[in-house]
């Protein structure tokens, strides 16, 4: 029930935007392609497991966030939800890409652990 999420997903530091996702962002927001781009995204590097190689991503841009060290730029931190839910990239339309997302593991962990079957991580 991502009800009760405080936005696990959205924290992931590598959110990775497609030109449809940017063109989507673009018109929710009444912006070209490059002003979304500009002001939603940055480039990203990284070596890649083959030797030599990297990968050239877009993802999306962050901001400091009380419960995480940081969050989408798009996430409301008071009410724990997306505040462009319609105009999200494909990558957050296919969460968790599973039968289970990372945080469900993490929290029936964590209340296993410390006894308590209502336990939900704040800041």
């Amino acid at each position: 029930d991502c009800s009760k999420c405080p936005g696990y997903c959205c924290s992931y530091p590598r959110i990775v935007v497609t030109d449809h996702d940017i063109k989507r962002l673009a018109k929710h927001f009444d912006l070209s392609e490059d002003q979304a781009r500009t002001r939603f995204t940055r480039s990203y590097v990284f070596k890649s497991d083959k030797p030599k190689e990297t990968i050239k991503e877009r993802i999306l841009k962050h901001r400091k966030d009380h419960i995480y060290a940081t969050i989408c730029q798009f996430f409301d931190q008071d009410l724990r939800r997306c505040t462009v839910y319609e105009a999200r990239p494909d990558v957050c339309r296919q969460f968790p890409d599973g039968k289970k997302c990372g945080y469900y593991t993490f929290l029936k962990f964590e209340r296993k652990h410390q006894g308590d079957q209502d336990f939900i991580p704040s800041a």
